[in-house]
C-alpha cells in the first residue's frame, strides 16, 4: 500500500481523507494542518467519517513527509499561489507524487509560467516525485468527460462546460462573499471575475482541451454578467445578504479557434434559486455540471453529485478527489515528472459495495498499484 499524506482538512482536505482512508491501494501515513486547535485530533473525526481512523492531524509537515510516497495537497492556492508552488515543491524533492487542484497554471504544463514549471522541474530532478494538478470544477468536467463525448458523434462544431451552483448551502463565507461577491455593492470587483483573473484560473482548461482536440487557440476571451438581489435572502450557513447587494455572476472563459468561440468554460453562482431565473439551472435548483457538445448529433451529459448530507458542492468537490486520488497509483508507477489530465487515464472502480462503510477492498474505489 502506498503510504499517502493528506495536507489541509478544508471542504477539499475532508473528502481526500475519506477517499484516501477508502482506497484498497492506499494508506492514510499522515494528514498535515496549519490551525493549531486541529492539531491532535484524528483525521477521521476531521473528515467527519464517524469513526477514528489512527491518524492524528500535524503541523510537523518534515515528520509527516518523512517516508510518504503520495500527497494530496488540499490546501488552497488561491490567495497564496507561490506558498502552496512551494508546499507542493517541498513534497515532490521529498520523492512524493503529489495530486492536488490548488496549482492553476499547471491544469496545462505547457503553458504554465517558465519560472514555475522549472521550479517543479527541478523538485522533480532533486526528489524523484510527481505532479499531477486536475481541478476543483471538478476537473473531470472540463477536461477528460468533454474529450470522451467529443468522440461520440460525427461533428463538433463548439464545447461547452457549465458549473451551476447555489452557493447558498456552501461551507465557505469569506469565498462566497469577498472572492466571489454575493452580498457586496454591485460596484464591488470580486476578485474571481476581475479581468484576467478568469483566464489565470481557468485558461489552461481551455488550452488543455484545444491540445486534446489537435486545435489551435487564436486567444482566450471572458465575458462577465452580475446580478443583484431583488429582496434579502437569509441562508443557514452565511446569514443575511442584502437586497440591492450582487446576488448571482456568470461568467465565460471562452476559447476562440479560426476566429470563432469554440471551446468555452461557463460558470452560473446564484445566491438563492430566485436570482436570474433566465441563467443556465440545474435540473434540483440546486447545483450541476454539465458538457453540451454542439454538433451532429448535439450530446448534453448533466451530472449531480452528492456528499455530506446531501450538499452538492461537497459532492462536486468529492468527485474531483476521487480522479487526483485514484490517479496515485498510476502515478507512483511511472517515471518522476509533471502529467496532466490528458496522461493520466480514469480509473474504473473496484468492484460494488462495501463491507465498512468507506469502500476498501470491495468498495467504489478503483486501481490500487498497477
Amino acid at each position: 500500500m502506498i503510504p499517502t499524506v493528506v495536507w489541509g482538512t478544508g471542504n477539499i482536505g475532508r473528502a481526500a481523507i475519506r477517499a484516501v482512508a477508502a482506497h484498497p491501494g492506499l494508506r492514510l501515513s499522515a494528514v498535515i494542518v496549519q490551525n493549531p486547535a486541529k492539531v491532535g485530533r484524528d483525521a477521521g473525526e476531521l473528515a467527519g467519517i464517524g469513526r477514528e481512523l489512527g491518524v492524528l492531524a500535524t503541523d510537523e509537515v518534515g515528520a509527516a513527509l518523512e517516508g510518504a510516497r503520495a500527497v494530496v495537497y488540499a490546501a488552497s492556492g488561491d490567495i497564496r499561489p507561490q506558498e502552496a508552488l512551494d508546499d507542493v515543491n517541498r513534497a515532490i524533492r521529498a520523492g512524493a507524487v503529489v495530486v492536488t487542484p490548488a496549482l492553476y497554471a499547471f491544469y496545462d504544463p505547457p503553458s504554465a509560467p517558465a519560472e514555475q514549471r522549472e521550479q517543479v522541474q527541478a523538485a522533480v530532478a532533486e526528489g524523484g516525485g510527481s505532479l499531477f494538478v486536475s481541478g476543483v470544477d471538478p476537473g473531470w468536467g472540463n477536461d477528460v468527460l468533454p474529450l470522451i463525448m467529443s468522440g461520440l458523434g460525427t461533428r463538433v462544431e463548439a464545447i461547452r462546460c457549465q458549473e451551476i451552483f447555489d452557493y447558498s448551502t456552501y461551507d465557505q463565507e469569506d469565498a462566497v462573499r469577498y472572492l466571489v461577491g454575493m452580498g457586496q455593492p454591485m460596484d464591488y470587483e470580486p476578485p474571481m471575475t476581475a479581468p484576467t483573473v478568469p483566464t489565470m484560473v481557468w485558461g489552461g482548461q481551455i488550452r488543455l482541451l484545444a491540445r486534446g482536440l489537435g486545435v489551435a487557440l487564436d486567444e482566450i476571451r471572458e465575458h462577465v454578467e452580475r446580478t443583484e438581489l431583488a429582496e434579502a435572502v437569509g441562508t443557514k450557513t452565511m446569514g443575511t445578504f442584502d437586497a440591492g447587494t450582487q446576488g448571482g455572476v456568470r461568467f465565460e472563459v471562452r476559447g476562440v479557434v479560426n476566429g470563432v468561440e469554440r471551446i468555452v468554460i461557463e460558470h452560473v453562482t446564484r445566491i438563492h434559486a430566485s436570482v436570474a431565473p433566465d441563467w443556465p439551472q440545474a435540473p434540483d435548483g440546486v447545483g450541476a455540471h454539465r458538457v453540451v457538445i454542439e454538433g451532429r448529433p448535439r450530446i448534453e451529459v448533466t451530472v449531480e453529485a452528492a456528499d455530506e448530507g446531501g450538499n452538492r458542492s461537497a459532492g462536486g468537490n468529492a468527485t474531483a478527489v476521487g480522479r487526483l486520488v485514484n490517479a496515485i497509483g498510476w502515478l507512483e508507477a511511472r517515471e518522476p515528472g509533471i502529467y496532466d489530465a490528458l496522461d493520466v487515464p480514469l480509473r474504473p472502480a473496484d468492484g460494488l459495495g462495501s463491507t465498512n462503510g468507506l469502500g476498501g477492498k470491495n468498495g467504489l474505489w478503483g486501481g490500487g498499484e498497477q
